[in-house]
């Protein structure tokens, strides 16, 4: 990341869906070959709810979603669901290698954790499963199947932050 460039963490809103849906959209056909092999029905399934209406639905039903923005640019998405897991975090192909997705992954983990999460949870990708690892992720079971792609339960123990 250049130095003069601050990356902002913070709730995605109704008008970041157009930004959100393409870089869900560009890091899942780009960066996940390796989970769909470039299947395009596979693709397809993948991104079929990752379009901006969808995603404006989920925001406003009160899905946590959030954004990691670099000069004015959705980076990165990720987001939280029921208060224990982690349920989505894609990176842009154009901002990969920059700290990006750990940045928002640590928030993530720190949202759950002032939520009162003790045990985080996911289902990693083939794609995404070493990046869990590096960062304590822990995997708890058999791989399980998603239409043709493995997904890996995953688990990290987290410790809230007392607040007041």
């Amino acid at each position: 990341m250049n130095p003069a460039q601050k990356l902002v963490l913070r709730r995605a809103t109704v008008f970041d869906v157009f930004q959100m849906s393409r870089v869900l959209i560009r890091s899942i056909t780009h960066l996940c070959a390796a989970d769909h092999g470039n299947d395009p029905r596979l693709v397809s399934l993948w991104t079929a709810n990752k379009d901006p209406q969808s995603i404006r639905g989920r925001i406003q039903s009160g899905s946590e979603l959030w954004v990691a923005e670099l000069a004015d640019q959705i980076a990165a998405v990720g987001g939280v669901r029921q208060g224990t897991k982690v349920s989505l975090l894609y990176v842009d192909p154009g901002y990969i290698r920059r700290g990006i997705g750990r940045a928002l992954l640590a928030r993530l983990e720190q949202e759950l954790a002032d939520q009162g999460c003790l045990q985080a949870s996911l289902e990693a990708t083939h794609t995404a499963r070493a990046f869990y690892l590096r960062f304590g992720w822990v995997q708890t079971g058999a791989s399980e199947d998603w239409h043709g792609m493995t997904q890996f339960p995953m688990r990290k123990s987290l410790h809230p932050t007392k607040k007041g």
